[in-house]
């Protein structure tokens, strides 16, 4: 439900709104805008059918929201949502241009990865710190040193820094040194590790599951939204499908989808055709020499191919009015 106050409205009947909220024991969440300021209500609903709000001084309008997902919807947020990596501004026509290997493997692999993705354009730099492998005998990442080395790399280039979560446990360690959470295709709906990040008020950048729809990806961004963080990024990284001879597909509907249905920017796993379709941002694995990664190398393009990419990105980026 929204409650839509007046324009004139004081902050004390404002106040007064959000205190009858929590008396019912439902959770408010204030947005003020320019024009309007607007709370939505997030709980059981029901509670709500005796209470007459648009009594209360100060409410113009009670309106329900339909979708099962409240926070993220287009009706309790109407612009997009634009969110802040450190300096890098992703959403509202801004790109988030993200690179860098799917694994932190060695300072020295990765410091030469971000120069050569710093040079091509891109502003955020990625690498994994705990990998989720299919194998238990799989590398599973550096922990906490390939944290630092991420935090350092960054630094000396500066480029923020994202890269995965896969345990609430590991929030508060993983929240020290990177900028941005990610929370994997594998953990979209790893419920307690989405509180936990929606916790926290640092950007999360969120994946699609492989077999998940847009509306289970968008209740999933609930989870992250309800605990307030507002800071929050979608990410289409292909789904599972019938056709055997792709890893995933990349679902460009979604791009659309997602940008009518919700206020939440949307960043792409693969490039082009997701910038020519609206999306805000591209982000790619890239690593100087692949046959050699410790994680995903056949996935990840060289260095030059990404400048390649990023010249062609530009151009279309320009066209539909986007800027990097």
């Amino acid at each position: 439900m929204i409650i839509v106050l007046r324009p004139n409205s004081t902050d004390a009947q404002i106040d007064h709104v959000l205190e009858r909220i929590a008396e019912l024991g439902l959770k408010p969440h204030l947005s003020k805008g320019e024009q309007r300021t607007i709370i939505g209500v997030i709980g059981d609903e029901n509670k709500l059918q005796a209470e007459p709000l648009s009594a209360i001084p100060g409410v113009e309008q009670v309106l329900p929201i339909l979708k099962p997902f409240k926070l993220a919807s287009r009706e309790f947020h109407k612009q997009d949502t634009v969110v802040m990596v450190g300096k890098v501004r992703v959403g509202g026509g801004a790109m988030a241009m993200i690179a860098g290997p799917c694994a932190v493997e060695s300072w020295a692999i990765v410091d030469e990865i971000a120069g050569r993705v710093k040079t091509a354009g891109a502003n955020i730099l990625r690498g994994g710190a705990f990998k989720p492998r299919t194998s238990p005998y799989s590398f599973q990442g550096l922990g906490e040193e390939g944290l630092k080395i991420l935090k350092d790399v960054g630094a000396k280039h500066g480029m923020p820094t994202v890269t995965e979560v896969m345990d609430p446990r590991q929030v508060p360690l993983v929240d020290r040194y990177a900028d941005m959470f990610q929370v994997g295709a594998r953990n979209m709906q790893n419920f307690d590790l989405l509180k936990e990040v929606g916790q926290t008020k640092k950007p999360v950048l969120l994946k699609r599951g492989m077999s998940a729809t847009v509306k289970d990806m968008l209740m999933s961004a609930e989870y992250v939204l309800a605990e307030g963080n507002p800071n929050l990024i979608l990410c289409e990284r292909g789904v599972r499908s019938f056709e055997d001879s792709t890893r995933n597909m990349l679902d460009m509907s979604a791009v659309p989808n997602v940008k009518g249905m919700s206020h939440l920017d949307l960043i792409p796993s693969m490039a082009c055709a997701a910038v020519a379709a609206g999306a805000d941002g591209v982000h790619i694995e890239v690593h100087s020499c692949p046959e050699k990664a410790l994680s995903d190398g056949p996935q990840a393009l060289l260095p030059n191919q990404y400048a390649d990419l990023m010249d062609r990105i530009r151009k279309i980026a320009e066209v539909v009015g986007k800027t990097l």
